[in-house]
Parts: structure tokens; C-alpha cells; sequence
């Protein structure tokens, strides 16, 4: 999957897979907070609509 995220221009960080119990409170809680402090880091997403005068991602590649 992260190969066909890189191969569409999506950075594959943006994909995290993690197994949690749902008796694991705290340890989702713990993952659910590192993905969110990367996907701050990467910045928005490729695929996020633009605001209003920026080019779309299709439009770019047109």
C-alpha cells in the first residue's frame, strides 16, 4: 500500500497500520497521538482541496 501511495505522489508516512485492543486504552490513545504530531509535520495533504485562487492538485497536471 505504501508503494501505491509514493507511486500516486502521497508520502507514504501518511499511512500508519497499528493493532490496538480495545482493552489497550492508553496505548491507542499514545498511537492515535504520534500519528497526529507526523501528520503535522508533513503539512496538508496533496489531496486537499486548495483555497479559493490556488491550483488543485488535477489542475496542475493538466
Amino acid at each position: 500500500m505504501k508503494k501505491l501511495l509514493e507511486f500516486s505522489g502521497i508520502d507514504p508516512e501518511r499511512l500508519v497500520l497499528k493493532w490496538v485492543s480495545s482493552a489497550e486504552g492508553p496505548r491507542f490513545a499514545k498511537v492515535v497521538t504520534e500519528f497526529v504530531e507526523k501528520i503535522r509535520q508533513l503539512g496538508p495533504s496533496p489531496l486537499r482541496p486548495k483555497r479559493f485562487g490556488e491550483q488543485t492538485l488535477t489542475e496542475k497536471a493538466s
